[in-house]
This record gives C-alpha cells, sequence and structure tokens, in this order.
C-alpha cells in the first residue's frame, strides 16, 4: 500500500470544485480498484486465526456489486449514480463489513439525492449521512472498528467544508482522518493490540478513500484502464450465474425511458403517480429541473402523456420487453437443459417457511430434514451476500419466513432482507450451525409467528458449540500463542485452545467447555475426516467421558474437522 507523508497529502496538485456523475463514478471506480489491489493486504489484518470470510474479500465483493450497472453508464447526473451505486452496494453487501460499507455508499446517495452535481459541502453533508446510517445499521455499535473511522472522517469532512477546502482538500483531509482513525483503532480494541493489527474494516474504508484521492490527483490510472482491470472481476458473476427461468406467459409490457425538464419537479411525487399507473421497477432520479425516469408499464402512452403534462421530455426510449423475453427464455431453457436436473415442483404453500445458511452437504441434509424450505449455500470463508438472502426469501412458500444465518458474519447481511421484500422476515441470531439446528427444535408452525421466533431465539441459545480447525495465520491473542498449521479450538466463537495435533486439541476443548456438566454431544466431521477416524475420535472421547451420549453425523463442511454441540 503507497504510503504518504501528512505533507504530502496537503499539498494540492489542482483545484476541483464541482463533481458530476461522471466524475463520481470514476472516483468510485478508483476505489473499488484500489480497494481489490490491496485486498490480500486487508485480510491479513483479521484479528482471529480461523478460516472465515475475510474483511478485504467481503468488501471487495460488496464494491463488485456496487459499480456493477455504473462502469460503463454515461450518466451525468451524481445523484442517479449514486442511487444506482448504493442499490446494487446493498444487494451484493457480504459480511459486516460489507453491509456497513453499503451503508455507507447509500448515505452518500442519500447525501446527493436531487443533485445533478455537488461541491464539498454536499459531499460533507453525504458523510454526516454516511456515519449515520452506518451506526445504525448495527444494533450495539463497538468503538475501534469500520464505525469510528467513518465517523471521525465524517467530522473531517464537516471541518474541512467549513473552511472553504475544495473537493480536493476535502478528499485529502477525509484520507488524513481515516488513517489517524484507523492507526487508532489498537487503542480502543484490546483485541487488536493484542493481535498486533489495526481494524480490518476501517483499514479497508480508507483504502477505497485513498484510491479515490489518487483519482482526484491524477495518481490513479485512467478510468478507462480502471475498468479494464475491473472487467475480469464484473465478470465473474456473470460467468457463475445462469439466466432465471421465465415464463413466456408473462406480461412483461415496455420498458420506457425518458429525461424530463421542468420546473419545482417533485421526485417523490412523480415517482408515485408513475407507479400508481402501473409503472414496475420505477425509478425516477434527478432534481426540481431534470429528471431521469425509468419504469416498465403496458400502457406507455398514458406515462409519455404524464410526463407532457408535467414539461419537455427528451432522450426517450422504449423497448418491447416481450420481444425481448421470448429470447431471453429461450436461451434459458437452453442453458439450464444443458446441465440441470428437471426443476422440481413448485413448493406447497406453508404458514411459516425456514430459510438456512449451510456449508457441507451433510449439514444441508441435516437442515432439510428438520423442515428448513430454502438452504443458501455459504458460512466460513464465502458469506453469502445480502441478495442471495433475499433470493431464497422470495422463493420461500410463505408470507411469513424466518432466516437462520448460522454464522456471526452473516447475522448483519440476513438482517437487511427485512427491509427488501413485502414478506414479514425475522432472523435467529444463531451464530453456528448447531445452534441453527437446535432453534429448529423449537419450530412449531401451529404457533403464531412471533411466539415461534421467540422459541427459535431462546433455544439456539441453549447450546454450546465447539470447532476445532486449522490456524490460517500466525497470532497472539487472549494470551494464546497460534503458529500458522496450528490446530485450534474455538468455543462459541471465542479462540480457546491451540497445539500441534489435533486430538489433544480437541479434548483439551472439551475440558475448556466444562464437558461434564453435559450430557449430550452431537460431533460433526467435515469434508476432510472419513467416518472412520470419526469414529475413531469418538471412542476416544467415550473413553475420557463416559457418561456422554455422543452422536457422529458427517456434517461435510470445509475447514472446519469437527463441529461440536453440547446440551
Amino acid at each position: 500500500m503507497q504510503e504518504h507523508s501528512p505533507r504530502s497529502i496537503r499539498q494540492r496538485a489542482r483545484r476541483i470544485s464541482v463533481f458530476d456523475g461522471q466524475d463520481l463514478k470514476k472516483a468510485i471506480l478508483a476505489g473499488a480498484a484500489w480497494l481489490e489491489e490491496n485486498r490480500e493486504t486487508i485480510n491479513a489484518l483479521n484479528v482471529f486465526p480461523v478460516p472465515d470470510g475475510d474483511t478485504g474479500s467481503n468488501m471487495s465483493a460488496t464494491m463488485r456489486s456496487a459499480i456493477r450497472n455504473i462502469a460503463e453508464t454515461t450518466e451525468t447526473s451524481a445523484a442517479a449514480v449514486a442511487a444506482r451505486l448504493a442499490h446494487d452496494a446493498l444487494l451484493g453487501a457480504r459480511g459486516n463489513s460489507g453491509v456497513i460499507l453499503s451503508q455507507t455508499l447509500r448515505g452518500l446517495a442519500q447525501g446527493l439525492e436531487g443533485k445533478p452535481t455537488f461541491a464539498a459541502t454536499d459531499l460533507a453533508e453525504a458523510f454526516q449521512q454516511a456515519q449515520r446510517l452506518a451506526y445504525r445499521a448495527v444494533i450495539k455499535p463497538v468503538e475501534g472498528t469500520i464505525l469510528t473511522v467513518v465517523r471521525e472522517t465524517a467530522e473531517a469532512t464537516k471541518q474541512s467544508a467549513e473552511r472553504g477546502d475544495d473537493l480536493v482538500g476535502l478528499m485529502q483531509e477525509a484520507v488524513s482522518a481515516a488513517r489517524l482513525a484507523v492507526a487508532n483503532t489498537p487503542n480502543q480494541l484490546p483485541t487488536l493490540k493484542q493481535a498486533g493489527v489495526v481494524d480490518a474494516g476501517g483499514q479497508g474504508f480508507c483504502t477505497i478513500l485513498e484510491g479515490i484521492l489518487r483519482y482526484i490527483r491524477g495518481e490513479a490510472a485512467s478510468p478507462a484502464t480502471t475498468v479494464t482491470q475491473l472487467q475480469p472481476l464484473l465478470q465473474q458473476k456473470e460467468r457463475a450465474a445462469k439466466k432465471g427461468r421465465v415464463t413466456v406467459e408473462e406480461e412483461f409490457g415496455y420498458e420506457v425511458v425518458f429525461l424530463l425538464s421542468g420546473k419545482n419537479l417533485d421526485v417523490e411525487g412523480i415517482r408515485q403517480a408513475i407507479i400508481d399507473m402501473g409503472g414496475v421497477s420505477t425509478v425516477v432520479a434527478g432534481d426540481e429541473t431534470l429528471l431521469k425516469v425509468h419504469t416498465h408499464t403496458l400502457t406507455p402512452g398514458k406515462i409519455l402523456d404524464y410526463g407532457v403534462s408535467l414539461g419537455s421530455l427528451n432522450d426517450i426510449n422504449i423497448e418491447n420487453l416481450q420481444e425481448q423475453s421470448l429470447t431471453y427464455a429461450a436461451e434459458s431453457a437452453a442453458e439450464h437443459a444443458e446441465d440441470e436436473e428437471p426443476e422440481p415442483d413448485a413448493q406447497k404453500e406453508v404458514p411459516i417457511a425456514l430459510v438456512a445458511v449451510a456449508s457441507g452437504e451433510g449439514f444441508e441434509e441435516v437442515f432439510r430434514g428438520m423442515g428448513v424450505q430454502s438452504i443458501v449455500s455459504g458460512g466460513q470463508t464465502m458469506n453469502p451476500s445480502i441478495e442471495e438472502l433475499l433470493a431464497a426469501v422470495e422463493n420461500a412458500p410463505s408470507q411469513q419466513v424466518i432466516i437462520l444465518p448460522n454464522n456471526s458474519n452473516v447475522i448483519l447481511s440476513a438482517q437487511q432482507v427485512d427491509g427488501l421484500t413485502q414478506k414479514k422476515v425475522f432472523v435467529i441470531p444463531c451464530k453456528t450451525m448447531p445452534q441453527g439446528i437446535a432453534a429448529l427444535m423449537a419450530y412449531n408452525y401451529e404457533d403464531d409467528f412471533e411466539d415461534v421466533c421467540q422459541a427459535m431465539k431462546e433455544a439456539s441459545q441453549s447450546i454450546q458449540t465447539a470447532e476445532i480447525t486449522t490456524a490460517v495465520r500466525t497470532v497472539n491473542i487472549h494470551n494464546i500463542s497460534v503458529r500458522e498449521g496450528d490446530f485450534i479450538g474455538v468455543i462459541n466463537g471465542n479462540l480457546a485452545v491451540a497445539g500441534q495435533q489435533m486430538q489433544p486439541v480437541l479434548e483439551d476443548t472439551l475440558q475448556r467447555m466444562h464437558i461434564d456438566n453435559y450430557e449430550i454431544v452431537t460431533m460433526y466431521y467435515g469434508a476432510e475426516v472419513t467416518a472412520e477416524e470419526a469414529h475413531a475420535t469418538c471412542k476416544r472421547l467415550k473413553q475420557l467421558h463416559s457418561h456422554l451420549e455422543i452422536e457422529v453425523v458427517s456434517g461435510g463442511q470445509p475447514y472446519y474437522a469437527y463441529i461440536l454441540s453440547a446440551e
């Protein structure tokens, strides 16, 4: 990562007073590219040595989602670009750091709403909104994290704008404040100081700001080069994803897009009026004199007549979505027919549907066997996006849905889904897959939704979870010295034991769980452990703790040799 002295940060190569949508796009692309370039450096800052959804990867994936629909746009309205950026960031957010990052971009969009261009004072206000939304996203904000960095950056931009700085000066102050805040995080969080690192999420946010500043100062690659560098990353998801299944009987109607020029245009009022006229996927962005309107409708003439009544129309574009859908459906049918089994019959409607995040074929079978209708693959090292969780909820056969995230780094993402769907959604804050299974033991679809949610939430906290894995980095934390490659034992998310041999680590972990206070242990063995090895391990544990009833189950989970629950 390129370092700058405080003196060099304050040197101003040029003055920039105003940004439009294209300037904003290019700056954000530069920030995303700089984050991607430093992704592994940020990953290395993760405190705990367990293989997990690394912060740098999660933030980079969130930014890739954010820019996927703006990278090639010719939109000149800053408000429109920021709105699309925020929308796609939220859908693609992964992990806690990704969700908080998406909220800062949402704050940017709210701060720039209605502004085709913006100056330093506008950007400073957007930063204030960004920090407010970031803190609001977390139930119990913790200082010494990305939240602190966002807040102190926002404070610096406010002071900069009040001094009359231009956009270059404001971003220089933002980066300086972010770097100081990141450097101070170990003094606010003891775990960071013990591990000898700074907060990874805060560093990721700072890195994005650095990339933006590099672009503003003319130090970054050209916008065309940046897009070229990011293109393989932007296409990753496109290559992996298949076209959705569609039926040509659907009434797709027409896509209507136009620019509306006028006076005292009411963005919210116009958007709602178009929706009331049957407009679907309606987007209205801009300010009181110029709006970009996009909607899908069966009656484009009605929408255009309404627009003419408000002002003058330009750049009118109408596409027949029905014709496009026929082509899409044919391609989709051919694509899915190549390598997929026939789609099962639609699931029967149920009073309360269940969505669970799971990793490993064995765990997936367990969850399905306990009545879960939709499994979202993910967990450690592969936190699912909000978009994936939302799709599972929308496809669930009920208007009432319970989500089991089964990972501490997925809970915040799952909690965003409720605001994106018209279905009633509740998230059980289970941090491990065994906690999710315990929650399902209390599931009773005949009870009221609120009662079921409360019972499952309480049940999820009734068990203890132990995990045995291999350390991916060397660290000293909680007075436990861990070397890369050591076996480590984790109890309820907390590092407990480290050693060079698995069996002693497993036995020591159970002792620290006070296993003699429990009666039943379920031992899920991972993808790299054979059934014979698992049963041999079970036999040795039974010899040490004869009172235990131990059940051995194939979990098939990656990275974790054993995941155990005790009750």
